[in-house]
């Protein structure tokens, strides 16, 4: 899967056409993550949109994989010249079950759907992939805060506040692949050379 969203991206760039997927369907909330390796450092993210609904996992991931890369609002697009420094994660989410609390998950295990009236009555949501509160050593207090923030609501996060918000947990199974290993996967298992960049 994760293949084939590079496959997706660098098609963008070149024109071809898109190999066939080599996957089974079905159908599942995912998501694609892209980051970029920036000087040895730990990567960035560079994009990440998803579903929290059902899509068939060949579309699904051949709109997210171009989604993600160019149109997440908080990025700009992704250049051709930066794909060979990107690596892409897909997840597919599993195993959604409402919260007894806004504590009831587990940091590393639980992702969360975060939905809420805010006290002007506007109706606010956000989402987590289970990875992110690991990733970036947060507590679930601290989760929990910044989701709200996600969210948009920049007024005060009260004990009562917190108490109102309603969870929907989940779990998920993702794969990681950088740009390395796709073509290494593309030459040895297609028996070809990768999809070619040009003017990078």
């Amino acid at each position: 899967m994760a293949v084939y969203c590079f496959d997706t991206l660098v098609a963008h760039y070149t024109g071809e056409n898109i190999p066939p997927p080599q996957f089974e369907g079905g159908y599942f909330p995912l998501f694609v993550t892209w980051k970029k390796l920036v000087n040895g450092s730990e990567p960035r993210l560079r994009g990440c949109i998803g579903t929290l609904e059902a899509r068939c996992v060949m579309q699904g991931f051949k709109d997210y994989a171009l989604t993600s890369a160019l149109r997440d609002r908080r990025f700009p697009p992704i250049q051709a010249k930066e794909i060979p420094f990107l690596e892409c994660t897909v997840s597919i989410l599993t195993d959604y079950e409402s919260a007894s609390s806004y504590l009831d998950w587990e940091v590393g295990k639980h992702g969360m759907i975060l939905e809420f009236t805010d006290p002007h009555n506007s109706r606010r949501s956000a989402t987590y992939l289970p990875e992110v509160a690991e990733q970036e050593g947060w507590t679930k207090l601290e989760t929990i805060d910044s989701l709200v923030r996600k969210a948009g609501y920049m007024g005060p996060i009260t004990d009562s506040l917190r108490r109102k918000l309603r969870i929907t947990r989940y779990q998920s199974s993702l794969y990681t692949l950088n740009y390395k290993d796709y073509v290494d996967y593309v030459t040895v298992a297609r028996g070809m050379a990768p999809l070619v960049l040009v003017n990078c």
